[in-house]
């Protein structure tokens, strides 16, 4: 009852995302399940400990979880149950106690840009069919626009300005931007679209990126497709769509773009976020520093 009061709330009072509230209930019900004891069941959220939620936090590390995975989990229980204080339904947030571990700061992974560009006017490597210029549309929206996954998924038809060379995108907690297009980009855009009116899709889809068969286009496919083509130009692990976010954020800031404007094609919400992209460029100033100085 209690927790679908707060999924509820998160839900229509703050607005977040489906895959964020998803997200949430799936914490959730994990650390429900774990505290449930057959032989004396909580009843009440009141009963919650702040030892049951260490307890949980241990599980996760001997389950192999990362401690960025470990502190969004505790992060969804803070708020909960400072939900249930706010509420009136418990006195005290056991939470309050919890010190979640230190998450160790890993740079951006980005691919080189200056191969991605070769790939994507590379002709032979997309074909000039209805999927092969999708594929390359995803590439090329992720790459030059920053964007997100949910992002992508989001944008319609209708939320392209050809006239004026912009992608209006709606972000985390419903908040809209506007990013600008290259011409490339534009090109290419009205190429998919005339290749998608050619399809005759029968179930006239309002999403900009569709299916082989019309229909709205799901996570999974951005990422294989992603995956797919950064596989020509890089043998790093990861290879996701938020590398290509990664890579236009570093890309932008390597060739003198100021932070400020960063932070906002990408949508952050406050400036701390954006300032990770600045250790990878004092990286590359390192690599160029030592290839040409004499002391180095």
């Amino acid at each position: 009852m209690f927790l679908d009061r707060f999924i509820q709330y998160i839900k229509f009072e703050k607005r977040y995302s489906p895959h964020t509230v998803s997200a949430y209930r799936s914490d959730l019900d994990q650390f429900m399940n774990f505290i449930q004891d057959p032989g004396q069941p909580i009843t009440h959220p009141q009963e919650v400990t702040h030892h049951q939620i260490r307890n949980w936090m241990v599980e996760l590390m001997n389950e192999g979880f990362t401690s960025t995975t470990i502190n969004r989990k505790v992060a969804t229980l803070r708020k909960y149950f400072k939900f249930l204080v706010q509420e009136g339904v418990i006195a005290i947030n056991p939470t309050s106690k919890i010190i979640t571990p230190k998450i160790a700061k890993h740079l951006p992974v980005v691919v080189e840009d200056a191969r991605l560009t070769q790939m994507l006017d590379n002709g032979e490597v997309f074909s000039d069919d209805f999927r092969g210029t999708r594929d390359k549309l995803i590439i090329e929206m992720l790459f030059g626009t920053g964007m997100r996954l949910s992002e992508l998924l989001g944008v319609k038809d209708a939320d392209i300005n050809l006239y004026e060379g912009t992608v209006k995108v709606l972000g985390k907690r419903n908040k809209e931007r506007i990013i600008p297009i290259n011409q490339e980009l534009l090109n290419l855009l009205l190429k998919y679209n005339e290749l998608k009116k050619s399809e005759n899709f029968s179930n006239n889809s309002l999403a900009l990126i569709v299916t082989d068969k019309g229909a709205n286009a799901y996570p999974k496919l951005i990422y294989l497709t992603v995956h797919k083509y950064l596989s020509h130009i890089s043998t790093q692990n990861k290879k996701s769509p938020h590398v290509l976010r990664h890579t236009f954020a570093t890309s932008l800031l390597n060739a003198g773009a100021d932070l400020n404007a960063i932070k906002e094609l990408l949508g952050h919400a406050n400036l701390s976020a954006t300032q990770i992209y600045t250790h990878n460029s004092v990286e590359r100033l390192k690599s160029i520093y030592k290839l040409a100085h004499p002391k180095a």
